[in-house]
C-alpha cells in the first residue's frame, strides 16, 4: 500500500501506519543494541566485522532467496557489476569496519552517538555530489552534528587528562564511519532504486564478508574460520549470532519495510536519532559504563537540533517569524 493511499482514521490505514512506526522503532533498536552487543561478543573489532558479514550475510542472502523479487541475485551483478560491488565493499562495509573498531577504543555511548550524525552529513554530501541546497531546517542538524562531535572530541580529551587511555582515536574512527557511510547511501540511491534495498544489504554483507576476511587476515593475522563459531564460549557464541541475525539481517529489513510504509518516510527516519539514547540506556544498565557529562551533552545537542530542525516551522510560526506564503524546503 502506497503512504499516501487511505486517509486519517481509515482503520486499516491507521493499523498499516502504526505498525510501520513500530517495526522502523524495532529497527532503531537493532542499529541501537549494535555496539552493545558487539562489546558482548568480547572480540577485537576486525575480528567481530568478519563474524557480523559472514553470519549477517548469511542470513540476508536465504532471505532473499526467498523472496520472488529479490530472487535474482545475479543480474544486479551483470548489469552494474563494479557499482555494485564497489559500493558494497568500499563503502557500508568499510564504514561498518571502522565503526567496530572504533569500540576498541571508544565507549558504547561515543561510538553510538557519533554514527548517529550520518544522516546529517548525507545533506552535506548530497550537497557536493548533486548541488542539493541546503535549507536553513538542515542547517539546525548540522549544527547539532557539529556540536556534538565537539562535546565527544573534548571528552576524549578529558580521558587523556585523567591518566585513562585516550578514547579520540575511536572517536575519529566513529566520525570516519559516519562519513563514509553517508557518501555510501547518497552514491548508492539509484542502484537502490533499480534493484531493491534488500537486495543492495545483501550485497553489502555478503561482498563484503568476503573482503573482511583477506582484511583482518592479512592485516590482523585473524583468519576466522567459521565452522569454530560454535567451539566458542556459550554466551560469545549467543553475541555473534545475535549480532549477524537480528543486529544486521532482521534489524535492517524491519528498518527498510518499516520506512517504505510509514505515512511520512521524512519523520520516520527521525527515529534514528534515537540510537545514542538508547545505546546510552543499554551501557548504563546493563554493561554498567560511566555516562560522562560531554556525552550527555553530545546526545542532547544530536537529538536536540534534529527535533528543532522537525519542528522547524511551527517553531518559527509560534516565535512570529514565518509568514504565511513562507514555504520552507525540507
Amino acid at each position: 500500500m502506497s503512504p499516501n493511499n487511505g486517509v486519517a482514521g481509515e482503520g486499516p490505514a491507521r493499523s498499516l501506519a502504526l505498525l510501520a512506526y513500530l517495526a522502523a522503532f524495532a529497527g532503531v533498536c537493532g542499529h541501537a543494541s549494535s555496539e552493545f552487543v558487539v562489546k558482548l561478543t568480547q572480540l577485537q573489532g576486525a575480528e567481530v566485522t568478519v563474524w557480523r558479514f559472514m553470519l549477517g550475510g548469511a542470513a540476508l542472502v536465504l532471505v532473499s532467496l526467498a523472496r520472488p523479487q529479490t530472487r535474482d541475485l545475479f543480474t544486479p551483478l551483470r548489469e552494474n557489476f563494479l557499482p555494485v560491488v564497489g559500493l558494497s565493499i568500499f563503502g557500508m562495509a568499510f564504514a561498518q569496519f571502522l565503526f567496530h573498531w572504533a569500540l576498541d577504543y571508544a565507549s558504547v555511548v561515543q561510538v553510538a552517538t557519533m554514527v548517529t550524525t550520518m544522516p546529517i552529513f548525507v545533506v552535506f554530501v548530497l550537497r557536493i555530489i548533486d548541488g542539493t541546497k541546503i535549507t536553513a531546517p538542515k542547517l539546525v542538524s548540522g549544527i547539532g552534528a557539529f556540536l556534538g562531535c565537539l562535546f565527544l572530541l573534548t571528552d576524549g580529551v578529558l580521558d587523556r587528562l585523567d591518566g585513562g587511555e585516550s578514547s579520540l582515536p575511536g572517536i575519529l574512527l566513529a566520525v570516519g564511519c559516519a562519513i563514509v557511510g553517508a557518501f555510501y547511501l547518497v552514491l548508492v540511491r539509484p542502484l537502490i532504486k533499480e534493484y531493491g534495498a534488500i537486495r543492495m544489504t545483501t550485497y553489502t554483507f555478503a561482498l563484503g564478508a568476503v573482503a573482511m576476511w583477506f582484511v583482518a587476515g592479512f592485516l590482523w593475522g585473524i583468519w576466522v574460520d567459521p565452522t569454530t563459531l560454535f567451539d566458542r564460549p556459550g554466551d560469545q557464541a549467543a553475541a555473534l549470532i545475535t549480532l549477524g541475525v537480528w543486529n544486521t539481517c532482521i534489524g535492517f529489513i524491519l528498518w527498510l519495510w518499516g520506512l517504505g510504509n510509514v505515512p511520512d518516510p521524512a519523520r520516520g527516519n527521525y527515529l534514528f536519532f534515537l540510537k545514542p539514547v538508547i545505546a546510552a540506556f543499554l551501557a548504563f544498565f546493563i554493561l554498567g559504563d560511566t555516562i560522562t557529562i560531554p556525552q550527555l551533552l553530545a546526545i542532547l545537542a544530536i537529538t536536540g537540533f534534529v527535533l528543532g530542525e522537525m519542528f522547524y516551522d511551527d517553531i518559527r510560526g509560534a516565535l512570529g517569524l514565518r509568514k504565511p506564503e513562507d514555504a520552507t524546503e525540507r
